[in-house]
């Protein structure tokens, strides 16, 4: 079903109409009895549940990663070390 609402309406109504767009209905709404937007309920997405552990040995960390060579280091502090 479709209800067409005025734009004052739908600011003072806003809580009920959004109700019932997300009870299935469509709800247009009308400035001066012209149509100018629409509220309807947002399709159903599917949950996708994790798995702890799925990327398990998919990855690796060098062990050097957090080893920074001095010329950086100069770069960014110069001689205030």
């Amino acid at each position: 079903m479709t209800i067409q609402v005025n734009l004052y309406e739908a600011k003072t109504q806003l809580s009920r109409l959004v109700d019932q767009a997300a009870g299935g209905e469509k709800v247009i709404i009308a400035r001066n009895g012209r149509p100018v937007a629409a509220l309807g309920p947002l399709p159903k997405h599917e949950v996708v549940r994790r798995t702890p552990g799925d990327w398990k040995g998919k990855g690796w960390i060098a062990p050097d990663f957090d080893e920074t060579p001095d010329e950086v280091v100069d770069l960014f502090y110069g001689d205030s070390r």
